[in-house]
């Protein structure tokens, strides 16, 4: 089939989904991240800046008011994204071995987001819990706190003396949200139905040509 005689709606349409598509894992769809999809187990909460990368997991306390609690629920990992509020415990195994040589402080924050880009992308409003730097020689960073309401909060790991910004390492914190209710971003649903009504319009411009084409006499196809 020759491309010149596709019609222009046909071509200016395939980019449009190649681009939308395209930019699905920029917004973290498809990707193997749990901070985009809950609690899959399947997958692990790695979260990375430029210069340092942890394995990251947060639990929940079994709520006291509970009726009916389940034993195990104090050993379910979160990631970014936690059900609800109360006291938390969190780990950061740190992959990279140079800064388990390195202090590193904890400071829990609660913030609210600016609209802005990072690192002006949210203002604190509180400090929840901070822990002073300490070694941590076997990788494993350990920190509790008391969370007394939903929102947003950002745990810093503060590598060194944290005077640029790679080093105040953050872990973005969503409390009171489901786990598991992650939506499919708004750039992927648009570039899917784009893609179905691009091929539907494209089927029903084959059948009018060779339905033409019949009519006409000439048997050509298209």
């Amino acid at each position: 089939m020759n491309i010149q005689r596709l019609p222009v709606f046909f071509i200016a349409g395939l980019v449009a989904c190649v681009v939308l598509l395209s930019g699905c894992d920029k917004l973290g769809f498809g990707t193997k991240q749990s901070n985009a999809l809950g609690n899959r187990p399947d997958l692990d909460c790695i979260i990375a800046n430029d210069f340092y990368a942890v394995h990251f997991s947060a639990y929940l306390q079994p709520d006291k008011n509970d009726k009916n609690p389940d034993p195990k629920a104090a050993f379910v990992p979160f990631c970014q994204k936690i059900p609800r509020a109360g006291k938390m415990f969190f780990t950061a195994d740190l992959i990279d071995r140079d800064i388990r040589a390195t202090p590193i402080g904890i400071k829990l924050v609660e913030v609210e987001k600016t609209g802005q880009k990072a690192p002006d992308d949210v203002r604190e409003i509180r400090t929840v819990a901070e822990i002073p730097s300490k070694l941590y020689p076997k990788g494993a960073v350990e920190a509790q706190a008391d969370v007394d309401k939903t929102g947003d909060y950002v745990l810093y790991l503060l590598i060194g003396e944290a005077m640029e910004d790679d080093d105040k390492f953050r872990i973005a914190l969503e409390v009171g949200v489901d786990p598991k209710g992650a939506d499919l971003p708004l750039a992927a649903i648009g570039g899917v139905v784009a893609l179905v009504l691009l091929v539907l319009g494209f089927l029903v411009y084959l059948h009018k040509r060779r339905k033409a084409a019949q009519t006409n006499g000439n048997g050509e196809q298209p």
